[in-house]
């Protein structure tokens, strides 16, 4: 049963009720995050009980936003492995290095874990046609829930994105519309669809949910280390929804009295010709510009404008965290050592973070005896263009 109670605006504040369909505050225009009654959770839920559920993200069913369980539509996401980096460590003299390898979960990427909890609680609520402006892996995760619902998919792509995403969206019955453009151009496009047909829109950040299966990483992170975070997070950043939603898991965790209190250090990497979110952080900006013609070969990166930039600053900087830029070359490079040392199949994404690890330790930001987790958030497959031999 979830203990979910109501949904409030991240910048003003303002309550909503949680079981009615929600896009962004009316008043601000920014995201909703939904709230929890940890309080009564705490006294009846033990995390002892979670040796005996099932290895996927509903094992935390209790601070997930799903009423009815028969709603939920799963393709056994979740709880994808913390694995010990033990070549990549040596190399760069950090014994307690961990990957954990989102590429593993269905469609291939972490983005399974937002919009499996997104689908799952529009269907309960009564939602027949979903849209989405995708540089990839979300279009590929949402057609596949969709289908999985019995809901109609709309996706909305650039049209240089990497022709597998396209292909799987396809072959998982969305319609597919290529956008000349960035992802902020498929937004736009995707917006004309929902004004004129009423589609409910599964934007990044947009609706409160997908940040709910994005915060299970922080949860599994937990319970994989015995309950004890680790000191430092190294995750490439888009839209930010897994940084962000990370950052709620934790202080949800501190609640509920299953960890001390001491959080990690929030690292947020972007690419050198899409870095809107680094160039706020170093500003001491609250909100971050939109980027004007960003470009990188790492899709998931590429996305100029992020309408949760406020809160990926804010974890940012309450960490004690920063964010870094990398090359296309560093990341690709990196990409292909982060692969060839611990057989993970990395996304640029993934070589993304690698590459700024190697900087941060380099500059004595992260010290030997931290322990370190690096994301791959997906699986190189997908890349054939850009990751190869």
């Amino acid at each position: 049963m979830t203990f979910l109670t109501h949904l409030v605006c991240a910048l003003c504040g303002r309550q909503f009720i949680a079981d009615a369909l929600h896009n962004l505050c009316p008043d601000c225009q920014r995201p909703l995050l939904a709230r929890y009654d940890l309080a009564a959770l705490r006294a009846c839920w033990d995390r002892e009980q979670l040796a005996v559920r099932e290895p996927t993200l509903w094992r935390y069913r209790e601070v997930l936003p799903m009423r009815d369980p028969r709603q939920a539509v799963q393709l056994g996401e979740g709880f994808t492995p913390l694995l010990p980096a033990i070549r990549l460590g040596q190399q760069l003299g950090l014994p307690h290095l961990w990957v954990k390898e989102e590429g593993i979960n269905p469609t291939g990427s972490f983005k399974a874990r937002g919009l499996c909890l997104a689908v799952s609680r529009a269907r309960e609520l009564g939602v027949q046609e979903v849209v989405i402006p995708s540089a990839g892996n979300a279009a590929g995760a949402m057609a596949a829930y969709a289908a999985r619902a019995g809901i109609r998919a709309h996706v909305f792509m650039p049209a240089d994105v990497p022709l597998p995403f396209r292909q799987e969206c396809q072959a998982l019955g969305a319609t597919v519309t290529l956008v000349p453009g960035l992802i902020t151009d498929c937004a736009q496009a995707a917006r004309q669809g929902i004004q004129s047909h009423g589609w409910f829109d599964l934007s990044t950040l947009k609706e409160p949910y997908r940040l709910e299966g994005k915060k299970t990483m922080g949860y599994e992170l937990a319970e994989q280390l015995g309950w004890h975070l680790p000191d430092v997070i190294i995750y490439p950043a888009g839209g930010g929804t897994g940084l962000i939603g990370m950052w709620k898991a934790f202080a949800e965790l501190e609640e509920l009295g299953w960890t001390n209190g001491r959080r990690p250090r929030m690292v947020a990497v972007q690419a050198e010709g899409c870095a809107p979110i680094p160039r706020a952080f170093h500003q001491g900006a609250e909100f971050a510009d939109p980027w004007v013609g960003g470009k990188t070969v790492a899709a998931g990166l590429r996305v100029p404008s992020a309408v949760g930039d406020f809160l990926m600053l804010r974890a940012l900087r309450e960490s004690q965290g920063t964010a870094v830029t990398v090359t296309d070359d560093e990341l690709l490079s990196a990409q292909r050592r982060f692969s060839r040392s611990e057989g993970i199949h990395a996304c640029p994404e993934g070589g993304a973070a690698l590459a700024a690890l190697e900087k941060l330790v380099s500059a004595g930001w992260v010290q030997a005896q931290e322990q370190v987790v690096l994301f791959n958030t997906g699986t190189g497959l997908k890349y054939p263009e850009v990751v190869g031999g």
